[in-house]
């Protein structure tokens, strides 16, 4: 094994994390949305980070080899069974009212007795991303891949505390009010929308399955082998 062979993971490992710091730097952010409106920011960024993340985890599937600990058919079905409450998890979250951490769409509308997955976790983005990666470190024992998945997993238990630390001198005393009405909120909350909470559930599923079937063509390798 040479240096030269990493390299390539090198770059996109330094390429990726750079494509997400400069971008969202308020400076920068800013005069994106002035150009593109906020949902064109939005969606150029989304574009930019799955493709970013394509080629990162295509890099450590090119890497070379460096075992950790021993691979068992076993552990392939860990990611499999986990991803289905991910999937489920951003259907559930995304674009719903959640002052408390990014993602959300209505802040002003948010009600602690509905807080949905808020409820149980301020950042369920954040928690579904480390759900992820904690889960495909389990089948992906070697240095690249635990690099990788290991990265951002650790970097979704720090993003929760800047974010909290942010949204508390944002938002001021009305935040420890709110955190407060999060706790003591109903351990089930009803759902705003019965109809929504189901076709959002459902639309979760619907994108486990579409994962698993681009799964291959995405990453080289199909997570039902």
């Amino acid at each position: 094994m040479t240096l030269a062979g990493w390299y390539p993971f090198v770059a996109a490992f330094a390429a990726f994390f750079v494509s997400h710091t400069i971008p969202v730097r308020p400076g920068v952010k800013t005069r994106m949305i002035a150009v593109l409106g906020a949902r064109g920011f939005t969606l150029l960024y989304s574009a930019l980070s799955l493709g970013m993340l394509g080629w990162l985890i295509a890099a450590a599937g090119r890497a070379p080899y460096v075992a950790l600990w021993p691979y068992a058919p076993w552990q392939n079905h860990v990611p499999l069974v986990v991803m289905a409450g991910v999937c489920v998890i951003l259907a559930l979250s995304l674009a719903r009212p959640n002052p408390f951490s990014f993602g959300g769409a209505r802040n002003d509308s948010f009600d602690p007795a509905r807080a949905g997955l808020v409820r149980f976790t301020r950042h369920p983005l954040l928690a579904a991303i480390f759900l992820w990666a904690a889960a495909h470190l389990v089948p992906n024992g070697d240095l690249a891949h635990v690099l990788v998945f290991g990265s951002f997993a650790g970097f979704t238990v720090l993003g929760m505390a800047l974010i909290d630390r942010r949204k508390r001198r944002q938002i001021g005393p009305c935040w420890e009010v709110m955190a407060a009405a999060r706790r003591n909120a109903p351990l089930l909350p009803r759902p705003m929308s019965w109809t929504g909470a189901i076709a959002r559930g459902l639309g979760g599923l619907a994108l486990y399955a579409a994962l698993i079937w681009a799964h291959p063509w995405l990453f080289g390798v199909s997570p039902l082998v």
